[in-house]
């Protein structure tokens, strides 16, 4: 979880191939209308985001009903988003950095449709995870791997 840029999508990614879980990214689940949305610089309303949500949340569910691992992104900027995705078992990674550093991300990837004029509108709507969820916070500025072999060893995970 996190703002547009963190580097959520590279972290998630990476951690699931370390543990051979499945992967799946949570943009690719925003109905064409979202994409649309984001595409012309207009940030999404709660409307907008609860159907998202709600597909987010099945794929959570049927992997946990099915007992298969998983990771997938998800902004989850706030509690209430949160709560729609939060199961037992579910952790939450907040990747979360200084906001140069994810505005020079945003500005430097080719080919998504989240512009960084959209960053400050994420930025004022993360209200970070609390110490009643469970979640870990990982530094976006730190290097792939040693975010993936931070947040593998603090869910300790065993990796074979």
């Amino acid at each position: 979880m996190g703002v547009s840029g963190s580097g959520k999508s590279t972290l998630a990614a990476s951690v699931a191939e370390r543990l051979g879980w499945e992967f799946a990214e949570g943009d690719a689940m925003h109905p064409p209308a979202n994409v649309a949305k984001m595409e012309a610089g207009t940030a999404l309303t709660d409307a907008d985001r609860w159907p998202w949500l709600d597909v987010v949340a099945e794929w959570i569910r049927s992997h946990l009903d099915a007992g298969a691992p998983g990771v997938v992104t998800c902004s989850a900027l706030k509690r209430s988003y949160r709560d729609v995705l939060r199961a037992p078992g579910v952790v939450f990674v907040h990747v979360t950095g200084d906001d140069t550093l994810i505005a020079e991300r945003m500005a430097g990837r080719a080919g998504h449709f989240m512009p960084t004029s959209l960053l400050a509108s994420q930025l004022a709507t993360l209200e970070p995870p609390q110490d009643d969820e469970a979640h870990l916070t990982v530094a976006a500025a730190g290097s792939p791997d040693e975010q993936v072999a931070d947040v593998v060893g603090r869910l300790g995970i065993t990796v074979h």
